[in-house]
Parts: structure tokens; C-alpha cells; sequence
């Protein structure tokens, strides 16, 4: 279930690169640049980046440069044609986690992607925290003072969702899309109606609270 995100301008290496990670249960978003990777990034919780160097707009170089500059310690696995080492020391220099060229071998990509993930401690531990409350993407948990709680899959996929991005506003049409996809017969007031259920199910609770935008949507605000 863990989320990577593919960002190349050649749409047969997107579509390759998709096939060959959702092969491996990862669920895979691409982008054609680095400029469009940020806007997806804006819209989706991403574990891990499989990220070309050359490309038009914003490269991968650029790319990684403004996510570590804005603390942004996601894995970064660079894929390349460029086999010169200055070109692997700049990569390493802007800060990517991981280097390997083109033409790519599919096996090593795979080992190379579950050492990131495990290195980044996201394969043994997918959750989140806060304060004493922790959420497990994997069991679809949460847990406090040691009482667990397993919610409906919905349910936890669009609280996940929302403490992911403590403070931004999603509208019940972005929040129906990515839980529920684009191609669901369900209305948008189901969104509603999951919300009044996660209320219910934590209130009293002083760690998060789910927060109604009049006319926009909803936004989870963490308080600890």
C-alpha cells in the first residue's frame, strides 16, 4: 500500500515503470516533470520518488533540490542516462537517497526502492503519530494508552488523509476521488457522512479534530 510516485518526461518509460511497481503492489502516480510532480505531491501522500534527471520545466536535480530545502526528507531515487560520476555527485549533492542509470534493470530498481523504504523506516513502520495517538496505515488502526481501535477501511483512509495535511482544505469532491476514485457511483454526501462517523467515533478526543470549511470542505487540525 505504499505510494510512489514516478516522474519522467517519456511516457513509454511512465508506462513501463507504472506496470512494473503496480506488479509489486505499490500504487504508483506519474508525472511528466518536476513541476507537475510538485502538484501531485500537493494532492497525494507519497512514500518514495522514482525520479528521471532530464526533463523540460524542472528537472530532477532542481526538483530534489526544493524538497530538501524545504525539509522535505522523502526517498528519492534518481534514474538516469547521465553515467558520468559528476553527474551522480551533483545528484547526490542536491540530495537524492539512491543513483541508478538507464537502461534500467527492473530487479535492481525493486531492491533498490525496498531498501529506501525500509531505510526511511516506512516498511516496518507505516503510521503516523501524535501525541499519544498512533495510526497504522497497514492494520488500519489507531491506537491510544494502548486501546486499539480498527476502523472501517474508508473510515481510516480519509482520516489518514486528512492528518497527513494538518490545516489544508479538501473539498468532498477531492476527498470522494481519492478514497473512494474518480469512477465511483457514490455521491459526495457519503464523505459527509464518514466525517460525522470519525467525529463521533473521537470526540473527546484532545489530540485532532476534524474541522467543517463553510462552502469548501474539511481540514484536520492536529493539536499536540
Amino acid at each position: 500500500m505504499f505510494r510512489i510516485l514516478v516522474v519522467d518526461d517519456d511516457k513509454n518509460t511512465r508506462i513501463l515503470l507504472k506496470a512494473v511497481l503496480e506488479a509489486e503492489h505499490y500504487t504508483v502516480f506519474t508525472a511528466e516533470n518536476g513541476e507537475a510532480a510538485l502538484e501531485v505531491m500537493d494532492r497525494e501522500h507519497i512514500d518514495l520518488v522514482v525520479l528521471d534527471i532530464m526533463m523540460p520545466k524542472m528537472d530532477g536535480y532542481e526538483f530534489t533540490r526544493q524538497l530538501r530545502e524545504a525539509q522535505n526528507n522523502l526517498p528519492i531515487l534518481m534514474i538516469s542516462a547521465k553515467q558520468m560520476p559528476e553527474d551522480k555527485r551533483k545528484g547526490f549533492i542536491v540530495g537524492t537517497d539512491d543513483y541508478i542509470t538507464k537502461p534500467i534493470d527492473e530487479e535492481e530498481m525493486l531492491l533498490r526502492i525496498k531498501a529506501l523504504l525500509r531505510r526511511a523506516q516506512i516498511a516496518s513502520e507505516h503510521k503516523m503519530t501524535i501525541g499519544d495517538v498512533v495510526l497504522d496505515y497497514d492494520a488500519f488502526t489507531v491506537t491510544k494508552n494502548g486501546e486499539t481501535q480498527e476502523l472501517p477501511q474508508k473510515e481510516f483512509l480519509l482520516l489518514y488523509k486528512l492528518l497527513s495535511y494538518p490545516g489544508k482544505i479538501f473539498t468532498r469532491i477531492q476527498l470522494m476521488d481519492e478514497i473512494w476514485g474518480a469512477e465511483s457511483d457514490t455521491g459526495w454526501e457519503t464523505v459527509t457522512v464518514h466525517i460525522g462517523r470519525l467525529r463521533k467515533r473521537f470526540e473527546g478526543w484532545n489530540e485532532f479534530e476534524i474541522v467543517s470549511v463553510r462552502g469548501l470542505g474539511y481540514k484536520a487540525m492536529k493539536k499536540v
